[in-house]
């Protein structure tokens, strides 16, 4: 079962068993409400760094030091891919701390480097020269890359060992990542009304109290195997799986479409709306809505399919988002309502693809075994997604005149169809290729 081959003797012998989302193992007692809070508290902070990382960090080193917007999206591209390349690893080592110390040894691990890489990153030195400043996002992003990695393989993987069929795995998904969403929607506050010092501080108490809640009161997996024992080339054998492929490629192409928006949000807000002012209630009514969505994805998915699912959320994200390239300057309630729709649609993004991903691993026996490296595969995806992304449409964007602050209408609508019409046809292109594997029952 721990060979490329007998990992596809699973996938038949799951496919014969009729459904992929019943697992081989009685169903276990609900999960407690407080139990399963205490363990979705730490997606909290992790989203709180994640927002930062994300959203702002271009714009920060673009108007605060000597580094164009081409190079630092070639800064963040190679230092993602570098940290994407170590995840399947960080997953397999993940996997054989299971032996002691569960998922705890390796997220306590993580805290430190990544608060300090975090605080680093935020607070570049003024008056940096060009390499100075390059080597300074550089060092500190892949340090709150690595430790960040490591920390979110070692949570994914222990949340799914919390449930065993498609329900529970969306309830605690949706838990996770509806918490996540509020430290989102925290981050975006604190920014636009505090600035980034206040959100470091904020972060620094919720990592404390997450950790606490984490390694005090949430619920330990249902059931641990022991490592595997291949464990040195253990990362490459998910991909032996035709199940795992077809979801990588779903989830790849899927995650993309908003990997650019997110790239390009703060610019298209700033320079093709006018509302800069307005950015950090934008995000917060975005991330709202998704949080506020979860309940809904978790009761649907006691009654639906999840592919089915899926495949309506990413319809619904189509269908809300793509009148952004209809907007003006100063357009806010237009450019609101899409927040609200869209986000009300990413929730699916959120809740839906890691239970699938769960209930693969479970269809292929790999259950208390090997969910480190399945997830840092999964992250490896989602990490390389975002650095195309950057890679992508911010080189692209100057090559076709646009720079931040631009007023010319060529700059501008190249932004724009950035931003609003290749996510959709990206997406679209994701639709499609879900809906020959839910046809084809691939997953």
């Amino acid at each position: 079962m721990n060979s490329p081959a007998a990992h596809a003797t699973a996938d038949a012998r799951a496919a014969s068993a009729g459904t992929a989302g019943t697992a081989s193992s009685a169903a276990p007692a609900r999960l407690g409400t407080g139990s399963l809070a205490a363990y979705a508290a730490f997606g909290l902070p992790l989203a709180l760094l994640a927002t930062p990382v994300n959203l702002f960090v271009p714009a920060l080193y673009e108007k605060s030091t000597a580094l164009s917007l081409a190079l630092i999206g070639v800064l963040l591209f190679a230092t993602r891919l570098v940290d994407a390349v170590v995840d399947p690893l960080l997953g397999a080592w993940v996997d054989a701390q299971k032996r002691t110390g569960q998922y705890w040894r390796p997220i306590l691990l993580a805290s430190l480097p990544m608060t300090a890489g975090f605080i680093a990153l935020l607070n570049p030195p003024a008056g940096m020269g060009t390499l100075a400043a390059a080597l300074w996002l550089s060092g500190s992003i892949v340090l709150v890359y690595l430790a960040y990695s490591l920390a979110t393989v070692a949570y994914q993987a222990w949340g799914s060992e919390l449930a065993t069929d498609d329900a529970g795995r969306t309830r605690v998904t949706a838990s996770r990542e509806g918490l996540g969403l509020v430290g989102v929607i925290v981050a975006s506050i604190l920014f636009q009304q505090a600035g980034l010092p206040a959100l470091v501080g904020v972060f620094v108490v919720l990592m404390g109290v997450g950790l606490l809640l984490l390694g005090r009161f949430a619920p330990r997996p249902l059931a641990a195997g022991g490592a595997p024992a291949d464990g040195r080339h253990g990362w490459a054998v998910p991909l032996g799986s035709g199940r795992m492929r077809w979801l990588l490629a779903i989830f790849t192409l899927n995650a993309l479409a908003p990997s650019i928006t997110a790239t390009l949000f703060q610019f298209f807000v700033t320079d093709k709306l006018g509302l800069s002012q307005h950015i950090g209630s934008f995000l917060a009514l975005y991330f709202l809505a998704g949080a506020m969505s979860m309940p809904a994805w978790v009761w649907l998915a006691r009654r639906f399919d999840l592919q089915g699912l899926w495949l309506a959320g990413m319809a619904a994200s189509i269908a809300s988002f793509i009148w952004a390239f209809s907007l003006g300057a100063g357009d806010f309630t237009g450019f609101a309502v899409i927040c609200l729709l869209s986000g009300l649609a990413f929730g699916a993004d959120l809740a839906i693809p890691p239970a699938l991903l769960a209930r693969v691993i479970d269809a292929n026996q790999h259950r208390g075994e090997r969910e480190g490296v399945y997830f840092g595969l999964w992250n490896f995806a989602n990490k390389l997604v975002f650095s195309l992304a950057a890679l992508i449409a911010l080189p692209l964007l100057q090559s076709l005149g646009y720079s931040p602050g631009s007023t010319a209408a060529e700059p501008l609508l190249a932004l724009t169809l950035s931003y609003a019409v290749v996510p959709c046809v990206l997406k679209l292109l994701a639709f499609g290729l879900l809906a020959a594997a839910w046809r084809g029952n691939r997953l």
